[in-house]
């Protein structure tokens, strides 16, 4: 049997979190309730804990942060016919309108009126139950952990961002940022088939683990990527450092694509000439489309290690100590939030 009520990590303001009690949502027709697993920490989470808000998303009310989750189907509303109690899932945190263009056109990252978790004034999955919709609650087999179902997010912004940037086998890649999202772009731009990955940053540590999963690493507090002979023929920005994405577009291969995923700042300086003299495609990627099946099945067939980036575990009372991990201790990759435990 369900419970009624549940606790939640709550995000009053700027740095005020605490732990409320709430009711357990009841599932509607089509709908899924999920009793949440494990959820990761994402730069987002930590943005509105700092600052409040990102660009135009303010936080004007009590938020719960977390999208990035995974858990256990606990119980199903009238017509859900392909999950059951039970079952282990992976929840795709943004639920479309899925009737406006762009979602009739399978563009659903672009709809305009997507509800997303923990994005104001949605809440999120620092909790122990949240509901879903049939259509974004995925099956996840049983050698996937429950971190790695929380983690097939970031995932798919990786996956997203290699077909955005036409990641092929034989591709030479260069990610920027080896954060959690460089890191799972490398093995994503790998298990595509790209036959080199180099990724660049400063944090000795993130480097090491980047090497570990197959990239050519780059310090590059102490060589630059012109001196390190970098061409590739595919960049994903991850780092959100206009400096570093100026000078990583510079490396860029003939007819190569330029991908920029990283949040920084509002404006970047674009070396225009190289970009038309070389002929780049320089997109942008936001969030992910139709990537749940190939995320799982790049986990599930061994081909992506989640869990490797894992690197604490937190109880909803720790939420804060979850959100802050990352500068109390340089080697910390992927804090994970178990809102059971």
């Amino acid at each position: 049997m369900t419970a009624t009520m549940m606790r939640a990590s709550v995000l009053l303001g700027i740095g005020d979190l605490t732990v409320q009690e709430r009711a357990v949502p009841e599932p509607g027709p089509g709908e899924v309730l999920v009793r949440i697993g494990s959820v990761g920490v994402c730069g987002s989470d930590i943005h509105y804990y700092d600052r409040g808000r990102i660009g135009s998303y303010v936080v004007n009310h009590p938020l719960v942060l977390g999208h990035e989750a995974g858990g256990e189907v606990a119980a199903v509303g009238a017509g859900v016919t392909t999950l059951a109690p039970g079952q282990r899932v992976s929840v795709e945190p943004g639920v479309p309108c899925r009737s406006c263009p762009q979602c009739l056109g399978g563009r659903y990252n672009l709809c305009p009126h997507v509800r997303f978790f923990a994005t104001p004034p949605y809440d999120g999955a620092f909790c122990e139950y949240v509901v879903m919709p049939e259509a974004f609650v995925h099956a996840v087999p049983d050698n996937v952990s429950d971190d790695a179902a929380g983690l097939i997010e970031p995932l798919s912004v990786a996956v997203w961002a290699c077909r955005r940037g036409r990641v092929a086998p034989g591709s030479r890649v260069l990610v920027t940022g080896a954060g959690p999202i460089g890191l799972v772009c490398v093995q994503a731009a790998l298990a595509f088939g790209a036959a080199e990955v180099a990724v660049s940053d400063v944090n000795p540590h993130r480097l090491a683990l980047a090497g570990k999963l197959g990239a050519r690493a780059i310090d590059v507090s102490a060589t630059s990527l012109a001196a390190a002979g970098v061409e590739p023929d595919v960049l994903l920005e991850c780092s959100g450092n206009a400096r570093a994405t100026t000078d990583a577009i510079a490396t860029v291969a003939r007819a190569g694509h330029v991908v920029l995923i990283g949040m920084g700042g509002d404006e970047l300086a674009i070396p225009l000439p190289y970009v038309q003299d070389h002929e780049l495609v320089l997109t942008g990627a936001f969030r992910y489309a139709n990537t749940w099946p190939t995320a799982i099945s790049l986990v599930a067939s061994g081909r992506v290690d989640l869990d490797v980036l894992v690197t604490g575990h937190y109880g909803l009372d720790e939420v804060e100590q979850a959100l802050t991990a990352a500068r109390r201790d340089p080697t910390t990759v992927k804090a994970m939030v178990r809102p059971g435990s």
